[in-house]
């Protein structure tokens, strides 16, 4: 197959191509691909996406964006294979939605804040789902605490929420005594859920991404880590050789640079 110039900056010629690594004569590993075996490059590209916002490098994420619409669609393309569900379904589905949801867009509703927009948004998926549980819908793919915080978010806008943050502080409290007595294996994982649970909700309270928290501690840990290893290098010494004394006294020091 040829692919000219022209098809390569087109949505149309993205889709011929991905249609024919997946032909007969095409790619030998994209033509075994199903939807299971292509959903971990799936879940792969969606996250080096979100890298690429936070590393705010616009180049990086037209590239990565280009690579999850890949996955969009070979999944497609699959599912039309097998007759299940075509192109033209996936996009009327979400353009009938953004049109059902958006009333104030394309209609006569009337809102004004982006908090009316949430809450007239989340009333129309509660009457398109009137015989589902207020929970559903909610993918349990998404990392532990994202998930945690939807589910609250959920259960909050149909009443099952705390009434002051003070008690989400009680009851956090609760829970780490819970964990400090926990004698079993099992105990001490039942107890450590119930406390990242209270504390996604305590952050949500707070009007904090509870995952982006994490995410953004857990890359100033590296920045700091692999400062101080570059410091223990310099000075011909590791971490086993230290005192804890020691070990804090560097970590201070490199948390200042």
């Amino acid at each position: 197959m040829r692919v000219s110039q022209e098809e390569l900056s087109t949505f149309e010629g993205l889709r011929r191509i991905v249609a024919a690594l997946r032909a007969p004569g095409g790619c030998p590993w994209d033509r075994i691909q199903t939807h299971i075996s292509l959903r971990p490059y799936l879940l792969e590209e969606a996250s080096e996406a979100l890298a690429a916002i936070d590393s705010d490098d616009p180049e990086l994420l037209c590239e990565e964006l280009g690579d999850l619409l890949l996955e969009v669609l070979l999944q497609v393309q699959i599912a039309e294979e097998h007759g299940t569900f075509t192109l033209a379904e996936v996009l009327h589905g979400i353009a009938d939605k953004l049109v059902r949801r958006h009333p104030h867009v394309f209609g006569d509703a009337i809102v004004t804040t982006p908090e009316e927009v949430v809450s007239r948004w989340e009333e129309l998926k509660r009457e398109e789902r009137r015989s589902e549980s207020a929970l559903a819908g909610v993918p349990e793919t998404l990392p532990a605490l994202a998930y945690a915080q939807a589910l609250q978010r959920r259960a909050t806008r149909v009443g099952f929420a705390w009434e002051r943050v003070e008690q989400v502080w009680e009851k956090l409290s609760e829970e780490l005594e819970e964990l400090r007595q926990a004698k079993t294996a099992e105990e001490r994982l039942e107890e450590t859920g119930d406390v990242f649970f209270v504390l996604a909700e305590l952050a949500r309270w707070q009007e904090v991404d509870a995952e982006e928290a994490l995410q953004q501690t857990s890359r100033r840990f590296v920045k700091r880590f692999r400062r101080m290893e570059a410091r223990l290098k310099e000075r011909g010494c590791q971490f086993m050789e230290m005192s804890v004394e020691e070990k804090l006294a560097l970590w201070r020091e490199t948390k200042t640079l």
